[in-house]
């Protein structure tokens, strides 16, 4: 079965895997060469990416990184919303998806220009954001998380971490399907209330996920499973990057986030011909 999704009224099919680029409007994301802060600069970084292949660009402006600030909702929508109408002008064509767990911030950037809902918690965080992604009837990535950003580090406790992230998505989706919403992206948050070892074990058995029958959202872009594997800093992460974008892949991986779109494109191509 092909698996699709309505994205700005274009039906995005995934019988090739597809590449989201990441803008982060953040001071404090875990990969410095990620922070984009001046206008100028992240127009020519989406320009960049979208000629390098990006099907998507990510735009965020809170830090999810483990143990990260909270920041006030007025300094996400500060932070982002101009630089969506921005991006958006610039790049009518570009499908903008929005990096938030705040049904305001969702919502405002919807009338803005973005085109897609990427959120951490997948509603638990924000009892509103199932209503807006219904309203709006966009597509939504929902991600599995315990806790926040600032607790979920001590939250990586499970019986069987398969099982265990299964039934929450099956809860969610069910939400979801009882709201109405039609366009549904899983991404199983590595990093997120998972250690290293539990991130690979995820890796390991991203197959089984194959059961919700929905398209795959993988990050693991520069990731400390990488870095902190290899003995390295994030900034030289993307060959390791790379290596376990191929696997998530053959795994059944729809789309990759990156910090790197060029070198994704091509794992995706490369990946293509062996398919």
């Amino acid at each position: 079965m092909i698996q699709s999704i309505n994205c700005k009224g274009e039906l995005i099919t995934f019988d090739k895997p597809k590449v989201m680029g990441i803008i982060n409007i953040t001071p404090d994301s875990f990969y410095e060469g990620s922070r984009h802060r001046e206008m100028n600069d992240i127009l020519k970084q989406v320009d960049r990416m979208m000629e390098q292949g990006a099907d998507l660009i990510d735009i965020g402006g809170y830090s999810s990184r483990p143990g990260a600030d909270d920041i006030p909702l007025q300094e996400e929508l500060d932070r982002v919303i101009p630089v969506i109408c921005n991006v958006a002008n610039k790049f009518p064509r570009v499908r903008i998806s929005v990096d938030t767990f705040r049904s305001d911030v969702a919502g405002q950037a919807l009338e803005n220009g973005a085109a897609m809902i990427n959120d951490i918690s997948a509603g638990l965080l924000d009892d509103a954001m199932m209503d807006v992604v219904s309203r709006y009837q966009v597509p939504y990535v929902m991600m599995h998380m315990k806790g926040t950003p600032q607790t979920m580090r001590s939250l990586n406790q499970y019986n069987d971490l398969i099982t265990e992230i299964i039934h929450y998505f099956s809860e969610r989706i069910q939400r979801a399907n009882e709201l109405g919403i039609n366009d549904l992206i899983i991404d199983p948050g590595f990093g997120f209330a998972k250690n290293i070892d539990q991130n690979f074990e995820l890796l390991k058995r991203l197959s089984h996920l194959e059961h919700l029958e929905l398209p795959l959202l993988i990050g693991v872009s520069r990731k400390s499973m990488v870095h902190k594997t290899l003995g390295i800093k994030p900034e030289e992460a993307l060959n390791g990057t790379t290596a376990l974008n191929m696997l998530a892949l053959d795994r059944g991986a729809s789309i990759l986030r990156v910090h790197d779109v060029k070198e994704a494109v091509e794992c995706c191509k490369l990946y293509d011909r062996i398919n």
